[in-house]
This record gives structure tokens, C-alpha cells and sequence, in this order.
């Protein structure tokens, strides 16, 4: 008996694969020239088969390489922090006992992302991502790392998108055993043909499909799987049976695409589709240069066609006999084949590539007379240039990774409890990052800039540094820094300085007042004691005086 829900499930799974049609042959071109590891999109290879056939110039390779491990490195880089968590609240941002909290849970959050494969498969989701425009990462819950992910192959994903423009729906079609499916799902809930395939041939291979999209009929009253706000779904679509369903609470892929056109839907666009003309055309002239290589190295030879006795023996150390009496010789045939002009062009091909993958602006140019301050400034200058990606893989990437580990660690009761006070406060997600401090380093110049310009002003009148929230100044400057807060102090504690140095002011200056008046008191002793000696009425007078 064929299930409906299947059946609705399989119709809307044929809708996304002809969406997707367009796209799979864009992304095999772009694997077969520029990631070649990748490239069974619509071909279908075996594992360990070569892969590099069409391949006689690396330069897009490189490239692509070198771009995903920047932006590893300048987003997500496991040697320094690139992210913390605050208060959308400003006001609990400063108390000390907010701050302490937040403290311990983004600390956390690094143990268990430290734990986890995170840094391995945030480096083939950059990968993805510079080359076909769109990557797919799942993230689940782990009990021993806290989560684990997985970045998926695009030839496996099929996604859709909401209203607003954001992916909420992925339908993956991946293979597996017989014998893995009846472990996660059960034997009674598997098909019929999965459960005599494992009791046959239990390795053998078999396509699923799991579908993960949001839950349009539920109660959100109730808490359990069923009634969970993403649905979560393993469907066979041979036998067009449902085998496996549970839910989500948040949605568990994180789906960034590098750049997309408004009018195109679910996938994006990447460096790759931009530098493909060139690495193809980069290929053909490489594998023309080559050729022409082998024709200077190796070139035809003119052999006369009367007199000779042998064949033509091109090996080194070769004899060939000739009839003696005779002047012709063996010669190599010049055909022209040194072509300077074509070294030319293969360069200009190179370097169109490399700026399709903003080279430049990833590798920074040190000359001998550069100064430290020269070098940070050139630095921030080639980040900033990266700045609307970042906006994207902010939106579609990291903010929905750390809220959804956020979640699941907040599930597991990995954090310490929450004061009470600070349990309604909604959590948001700072960027520290490389590139989000360069990006964010405009800003600091031109509140030095603006210092720079009052000084002079505020040494003509003082009235004019008023205008200065020196408080509000350095805590944004320290914002703008992504200065840690470990090293920051809180409202509360910068509180009680102040009013320590207040109260050490004011008692010495009560001190100075006392040593004035035992000062004054001593230069009087003298009179004093002349003013006994003198008649009443003086005294009388000098008191009146007083």
C-alpha cells in the first residue's frame, strides 16, 4: 500500500531535482577543473579512480585552496576567538554577574568546538563554498563532543528556500548499507526489501532519501518529536515508504551561499563560475605549450629518401646508417614552435584567475621599507575588500552555527545555571574574528581622527572636552576591538575604583587640611603666649578681632 505522505514527499523531491538540473552540469565543469576530488556530480566515479585528466595547468587550483584556507583562517580560525557571546541588553552587558556568566558559557563553547570535527568540516564547507557557490553543513547532537558536524556533498542536497529568502528545507539523497539503515531505524520499521537485503547481503548499498523541513501542522504545547518545529525524515524511495521520522527544534543545516542573484533560487554563485572561461581556456593553451615544449625537445626529423638503411633511431646513444658517399643527413625540422607570445598570454590568463579568487587581496606584499604601521594598514585595507562576503557568511553561516551549538549545548546542560535575573535576556552573537575587526577598524580611526582634531581646540577651552563621553568612548572602542572581556572590567568593579580613588582623595586632602592647621597652630604658639603677657583689655580686643 503506497503512502501518501511518501508519495507527496517524492513529488516535491522531483520538483527540486529539475530546479536543480541547470546547476549540475555548471558544478561538474567547475570540479573537473578546479576541485577534482569532488567531481562526481553527474559523473559517476569509483572511489580511488584519476580524476586530474583534464588538468594541464594548477593555477585555479591553488587558488581555490588558498582562498578557502583564508577564510578559514580569517573567520573560524581555531587559534584565536572569533566569536562571543552578549546580552542584546547594553545594561546587563556591564553587570559584573552577567558578564561572569557569559564568560563561562562562550569558554564552553570553545572546549566542546575544540572537541569536536568542527575544524575539519568548516574547512570543506569553505572549500565548497569558493567553488560551487553553496555549502551544506548538518550539525547534530553528539553526547560525547556535545555536537558533531558534517559538511555534505552538493550533489547530494537538494534545498528550498522561505519567504525571506533563507534556506529551511534540504532533501539529501545518500547511500548507506542495508545493515546501517536496520541499526537506526529498527527492523520492523524498515521495508521489506531492506530487511531481506540485510539478512542476504547485509553490506550491500541502498539510496535513501532524508528530508529535514519545517513542520507545518504540529502543537507546539506538546514536546516531542513528532510535534518539534523541523521534521525529520528518512524516506525509501524505492519502495516509497516512510522508515524513519523525529523532529528538530532549530533547523540543523547551516546552508551559506558566497554570492546569489535575487531572482535565482536556493543556490549561489562562487569565484569558480567567474574564473572558469579562464581555467579552461588556461588548460587548452598549457596542453598547447606542452605540445610545442615536446616539438623543440623532440622535433620531426628530415630524412633523405634514397641512400638510407635503417630505421631512424631517436633514442640517446642511437646509431643510424647512412650509404657513405652521400651528403644528406638526419635533421630536425624547425617548425617554429617557440612562441613567446603564448607565455604572455598564459600569464594574463593567470592572473585573472588569481584575482577571481581575490589572490591579491590574500596575500599581502611586504617590500623591504615597509613599516610595521604600513603593513597593518595594508593588511586591514585587502580585509575590508572582502567585507560584503562577510555580511553573507554572517547571516547564513555563523550566526545560525553558533546559535544552533547554543542550543544543543543549552539541551545538555553544559552551561552553569543562569542567574535569575538574567534568564529572560535574549543572547547575541559578537564577531571577533580577523576579518570582522578589519572591517570594524574605520570606525577607530576616525574616533582617533576625531580626538586628533579637538586637542587643539580643548587646549584653547577646556569647556570643549564636555562634548566627550570618555565612558561611552572606551566602551565602544573596546567593542569595536573585540577586546575579550576576561581582560575588560564590569560596571560594577570600575564603580568601585572610582569611588576607592575618591575616598583616598578625599582623605588626603583631609590629611593636607590637618597638617595646615597643626602648621598655622604651631606659627601661633608665640603669640599666643605674647598675648598672656599683655594687659585683659588687649586680649579682650584681640578676641573681639577674631
Amino acid at each position: 500500500m503506497d503512502d501518501p505522505r511518501a508519495a507527496m514527499l517524492l513529488k516535491r523531491y522531483g520538483t527540486l531535482q529539475t530546479q536543480r538540473q541547470n546547476w549540475e552540469s555548471h558544478w561538474q565543469e567547475i570540479a573537473d577543473y578546479i576541485v577534482p576530488r569532488k567531481a562526481d556530480i553527474t559523473k559517476k566515479r569509483t572511489s580511488g579512480d584519476k580524476r586530474t585528466e583534464l588538468i594541464y595547468d594548477g593555477t585555479a587550483i591553488h587558488a581555490a585552496e588558498l582562498m578557502s584556507a583564508s577564510l578559514h583562517g580569517m573567520l573560524t580560525n581555531a587559534a584565536t576567538p572569533w566569536f562571543s557571546l552578549r546580552y542584546e541588553n547594553d545594561e546587563l552587558n556591564g553587570d559584573d554577574e552577567a558578564k561572569e556568566w557569559l564568560e563561562g558559557a562562550t569558554d564552553v563553547m570553545y572546549q566542546h568546538l575544540a572537541r569536536s570535527n568542527f575544524q575539519e568540516q568548516i574547512h570543506e564547507l569553505y572549500s565548497d563554498l569558493v567553488t560551487f557557490g553553496t555549502a551544506v553543513i548538518f550539525i547534530e547532537n553528539d553526547n560525547d563532543d556535545g555536537f558533531r558536524f558534517s559538511t555534505r556533498h552538493i550533489a547530494e542536497c537538494y534545498v528550498s528556500e522561505n519567504e525571506q529568502g533563507r534556506v529551511d528545507t534540504v532533501f539529501r539523497k545518500y547511500k548507506t548499507t542495508a545493515r546501517a539503515a536496520v541499526r537506526q531505524f529498527g527492523e520492523q520499521e524498515v521495508t521489506q526489501r531492506i530487511a531481506k537485503l540485510n539478512e542476504q547481503d547485509p553490506y550491500a548499498e541502498i539510496e535513501l532519501l532524508h528530508i529535514v523541513a519545517p513542520r507545518d501542522v504540529r502543537n507546539p504545547r506538546k514536546r516531542n518529536s513528532a510535534n518539534k518545529p523541523f521534521a525529520s525524515i528518512h524516506l525509501d524511495p524505492d519502495d516509497k515508504m516512510i522508515i524513519g521520522e523525529s523532529g528538530f527544534d532549530s533547523f540543523p543545516y547551516c546552508v551559506p551561499r558566497f554570492l546569489k542573484a535575487s531572482f535565482e533560487m536556493g543556490y549561489g554563485r562562487s569565484p569558480a563560475m567567474t574564473a572558469l572561461a579562464d581555467t579552461r581556456m588556461i588548460n587548452k593553451m598549457s596542453e598547447v605549450v606542452i605540445r610545442a615544449a615536446q616539438l623543440q625537445i623532440h622535433p620531426p626529423l628530415m630524412v633523405p629518401d634514397d641512400g638510407f638503411m635503417a630505421p631512424v633511431r631517436t633514442t640517446p646513444g642511437g646509431l643510424n646508417f647512412y650509404r657513405s658517399g652521400t651528403r644528406d643527413r638526419i635533421e630536425p625540422l624547425n617548425i617554429g614552435a617557440n612562441n613567446p607570445l603564448g607565455e604572455l598570454q598564459l600569464e594574463q590568463r593567470r592572473q585573472a584567475i588569481r584575482a577571481a579568487f581575490y589572490v591579491d587581496q590574500l596575500i599581502l606584499g611586504q617590500g623591504p621599507q615597509m613599516t610595521a604601521t604600513e603593513v597593518i594598514q595594508r593588511t586591514e585595507e585587502k580585509m575590508r575588500l572582502l567585507g560584503p562576503v562577510l555580511g553573507r557568511l554572517q547571516a547564513e553561516l555563523l550566526q545560525p552555527l553558533i546559535g544552533r551549538c547554543f542550543e544543543i549545548l543549552s539541551a545538555q546542560k553544559a552551561f552553569a545555571p543562569a542567574p535569575a535575573a538574567l534568564r529572560d535576556g535574549n543572547i547575541d552573537i559578537e564577531y571577533v574574528s580577523p576579518l570582522a575587526k578589519a572591517q570594524r577598524s574605520g570606525d577607530i580611526q576616525g574616533i582617533l581622527q576625531m580626538i586628533e582634531f579637538l586637542m587643539p581646540l580643548m587646549n584653547l577651552d577646556q569647556s570643549v572636552g564636555d562634548y566627550l563621553d570618555t565612558d561611552g568612548l572606551a566602551k565602544h572602542i573596546i567593542k569595536v576591538t573585540g577586546t575579550p572581556a576576561t581582560v575588560v572590567r564590569g560596571d560594577g568593579e570600575v564603580l568601585g575604583l572610582r569611588q576607592q580613588r575618591a575616598q583616598a582623595m578625599q582623605a588626603e586632602a583631609q590629611l593636607q587640611a590637618a597638617q595646615q592647621m597643626a602648621e598655622a597652630a604651631g606659627n601661633a604658639a608665640p603669640a599666643m603666649r605674647a598675648v598672656d603677657e599683655v594687659s585683659p583689655e588687649a586680649q579682650q580686643a584681640i578676641s573681639a578681632v577674631a
